[in-house]
């Protein structure tokens, strides 16, 4: 079957939105169970996050790549694995697709569909959090990509349930993620006004691994076929 630009755009957009569901709607689940422990509200949030990303981009990676993610986009395109063409349109498609995942997490939970969050995330740990977020994250996609691509899903997975962790900021690593955050007072809110400091961070991070990786691997020109959150 072609795999046309509208399946690679729809790919993209489903697969962002099924990702905020998940992100949202069990921050959502988490604070409702824990009991006001913090904790375990983080951890109930974080598993499902680490786990739907395996799925997804073993779903949707044959088809768009599964990037979910501008910043993700942005460095393929630099690399000269997405055409610069489509780069507007994957990002419009995730963007897109992250709102509508919000949305799904608070008709899912009887709560109001328009919201803006109210939490507060800003300081020089939370900008440097969401810088080596990203850094590693775009880390660990290009390094699998040059030796192991199929280890791709999992890596990604796995790094970000680790990273919800040892981040000050628990790892946002996607401006799509950030902005759709902004639009919940849930667990995993962002007040907007924090939102433009956190993707700046997040460009930065994905621009420093792309040219550590470049030096690193000596540049591999390799096809991608799977990207992340």
């Amino acid at each position: 079957m072609e795999t046309t630009v509208a399946r690679r755009l729809t790919a993209e957009a489903v697969g962002t939105a099924i990702l905020l569901a998940t992100v949202v709607g069990s921050g959502i689940m988490a604070e409702r169970l824990a009991g006001g422990n913090v904790a375990i509200a983080l951890l109930g949030n974080t598993i499902p996050t680490g786990a739907i990303l395996v799925v997804l981009i073993l779903v949707f990676g044959p088809v768009s790549g599964a990037h979910f993610n501008p910043a993700v986009s942005l460095a393929f395109a630099l690399r000269g694995s997405l055409p610069w063409r489509l780069l507007a349109v994957y990002v419009g498609s995730q963007l897109v697709g992250a709102i509508v995942g919000v949305w799904a997490a608070h008709l899912m939970f009887d709560q109001p569909l328009w919201q803006v969050s109210a939490t507060i995330r800003s300081g020089p740990g939370q900008w440097l959090a969401e810088w080596v977020a990203t850094f590693g994250l775009l880390v660990a996609i290009l390094g699998c990509l040059a030796r192991a691509p199929q280890a791709v899903p999992w890596a990604v997975g796995l790094y970000i349930t680790a990273a919800y962790w040892f981040t000050a900021s628990t790892s946002f690593a996607n401006p799509a993620v950030t902005v759709a955050r902004a639009l919940t007072e849930s667990f995993s809110g962002i007040a907007p006004e924090n939102v433009p400091a956190f993707v700046a961070a997040q460009f930065l991070g994905a621009a420093g691994a792309l040219l550590f990786m470049g030096w690193l691997l000596g540049d591999p020109r390799q096809t991608i076929t799977h990207g992340t959150r």
